[in-house]
């Protein structure tokens, strides 16, 4: 069976922000800020919680599963357990983060959309979306193999 390029590329792109997530843990408060995760929790790295690298790590950790999966996908390695309703499920999560995080910011004062600029949902929001369409093709490609 061909290897998949879009599941390969998706894989490396989740790989690439799970790195980029434990940097921002070691970059402390002024990378938080840089990377608009919100003034609060820029202040309580600053104050030296442990609660935002936690919650850092733990992005980066589903993030690297992810890769994972896209790479088992890909045929890169091993099958994965549950690995078809893992990446529709990875490639959902993906394309309605970023395309809610494309209208929410328009249409919602809600303090949890209000704490991060318009800049970083929409930055954050074409990245997501990128990284669901990689998956998507790469899936839909893979569909019958699976």
């Amino acid at each position: 069976m061909e290897a998949n390029n879009q599941l390969i590329i998706a894989g490396s792109l989740s790989f690439i922000a799970a790195i980029l997530h434990i940097a921002i843990i070691f970059g402390g408060p002024e990378w938080y800020r840089l990377f608009g995760a919100g003034e609060a929790m820029a202040q309580s790295a600053a104050s030296g919680s442990h609660q935002p690298a936690v919650i850092t790590l733990g992005i980066a950790l589903v993030l690297t599963i992810w890769g994972l999966y896209a790479l088992s996908g890909a045929g890169v390695i091993g099958q994965l357990p549950l690995l078809k309703a893992a990446l529709i499920l990875i490639t959902s999560v993906y394309l309605l983060r970023g395309i809610a995080g494309l209208v929410l910011p328009f249409i919602s004062k809600h303090p949890a959309i209000m704490q991060n600029s318009l800049t970083f949902w929409l930055v954050s929001s074409v990245i997501c979306c990128v990284f669901g369409a990689f998956h998507l093709l790469g899936l839909l490609n893979k569909w019958e193999h699976f």
